[in-house]
């Protein structure tokens, strides 16, 4: 009798670790998909974020390859006085003496 009840003993343990090892198992499982969707939503705002920056470095490439062109254009003119002339005026708003000039405020 004294060995079948230690033979029920062992066994109770034997399933008490078994419930524990199945339970452990199940739990780490779940943490480790947890993580994976928590990575891979992480990833993915990340991946947008660089995609808006990188649209955004495009339209500013666009940009100055425009202002480059308009720049190469008024260097290979031959009259750079002319084009200082358009920057002194549309950059600098300069103006020739007794020269009157109209601005249109009914837009603002």
């Amino acid at each position: 009798m004294e060995r079948n009840r230690g033979a029920k003993h062992q066994a109770a343990k034997f399933r008490r670790r078994a419930v524990f090892d199945w339970l452990l198992t199940k739990v780490v499982g779940v943490g480790l998909v947890a993580a994976c969707v928590i990575s891979f939503v992480s990833t993915q705002v990340t991946l947008m974020e660089k995609r808006q920056e990188a649209a955004e470095l495009e339209q500013a490439i666009e940009q100055a390859k425009e202002e480059q062109a308009e720049l190469q254009k008024f260097a290979d003119a031959e009259d750079i006085e002319e084009y200082l002339e358009k920057a002194a005026i549309e950059e600098h708003n300069y103006a020739y003496p007794n020269e009157r000039r109209f601005f249109d405020t009914s837009r603002n």
